[in-house]
């Protein structure tokens, strides 16, 4: 079991979804965890595995429904703009929504969701403001591409982008408290943690924030 699990940190550690590892970390033990859009478990695993968490998870495509359940995961079919409404207030310690926020069509009316029915939401994204992507639209005149947004503008699923500086607007526009905050470099590399929000939008390829209610 451990060997099992160090090689699949070694795996995440080498993709494009190292934030997963970085949500996971930002568990505590024992908790109840539920995440949204959890794809095929993978997040969800590591969280039983490593954590000890009562893991759940939503997930909107029923290939994903499959392949969590294939793995002993307590997984429902739901999208995450309709049915979060349906849980109730302080039902979970943490909701997770890993590389999905930009997918769903009402970014703002989620996260207040995952804020009302979970003592603290994590939260990773790409983050459009990167330089790279910057300089693909403004030299190229194309739409990027990316290994964080890596489908082209006519297959992808992100609806919604948006940059560091945009999250943390928004976080504050609904009244949330960061509680922590990580920019990954484009090698899943953590940025200094003390650097200024301009520095981790422009060469932060994906965040990841930890977020609770005020008061």
């Amino acid at each position: 079991m451990a060997e099992r699990g160090e090689a699949r940190r070694a795996a995440l550690s080498r993709s494009a979804r190292v934030d997963l590892l970085v949500v996971a970390d930002m568990v505590e033990p024992n908790s109840r965890v539920l995440d949204v859009g959890c794809g095929d478990g993978t997040l969800l695993t590591l969280l039983a595995e490593e954590r000890g968490v009562d893991a759940r998870g939503v997930e909107l495509s029923q290939q994903g429904v499959n392949d969590c359940v294939a793995k002993g995961l307590s997984v429902v079919q739901g999208d995450a703009d309709t049915d979060l409404a349906d849980y109730p207030d302080d039902a979970f310690d943490y909701v997770i929504l890993s590389q999905t926020l930009q997918a769903t069509r009402q970014p703002r009316k989620v996260l207040e969701h995952m804020l009302r029915i979970g003592r603290r939401a994590i939260v990773s994204f790409p983050n459009f403001g990167h330089w790279r992507v910057r300089v693909q639209a403004a030299l190229l005149g194309r739409m990027p591409v990316t290994d964080c947004l890596a489908a082209p503008w006519y297959e992808t699923p992100n609806i919604h982008l948006c940059t560091i500086r945009d999250f943390v607007a928004l976080a504050h526009e609904i009244g949330a408290k960061t509680e922590h905050s990580i920019a990954l470099d484009r090698y899943g590399r953590p940025m200094p943690i003390n650097a200024p929000w301009r520095v981790w939008n422009l060469f932060g390829d994906q965040a990841v924030f930890c977020l609770s209610r005020k008061g």
